[in-house]
């Protein structure tokens, strides 16, 4: 299994939160969740559990809305919870357990 740090909106390329809705920030940190995952040896088709932090669930829906793109035909147990803050100001932050594609 891989069990992944919480991904935030972090630009890998310029180490910068750029993203400015939760849509955007959704996307970057799905993409660098991803990238984490395959480096680890899995995929985002063998996720089994993913966590989003959020700073704030009354945003859910818009989230939701873009995490249905990376998640589409069989969606992982998730569970999401509203934080006090998150790093850098962010918005969201994603982790995720993937079991290891053979």
């Amino acid at each position: 299994m891989v069990f992944t740090a919480g991904q935030i909106p972090l630009n890998p390329e310029t180490m910068k939160v750029e993203a400015e809705t939760i849509e955007d920030q959704t996307r970057q940190a799905l993409n660098n969740l991803k990238a984490v995952l395959e480096e680890g040896g899995s995929s985002m088709d063998n996720v089994i559990k993913t966590t989003v932090f959020m700073a704030d669930l009354s945003q859910y829906a818009a989230m939701n809305a873009v995490y249905a793109e990376y998640f589409s035909a069989h969606p992982p147990a998730r569970s999401a919870v509203q934080v006090a803050a998150l790093p850098l100001g962010v918005m969201v932050e994603i982790e995720a357990i993937g079991l290891v594609s053979e």
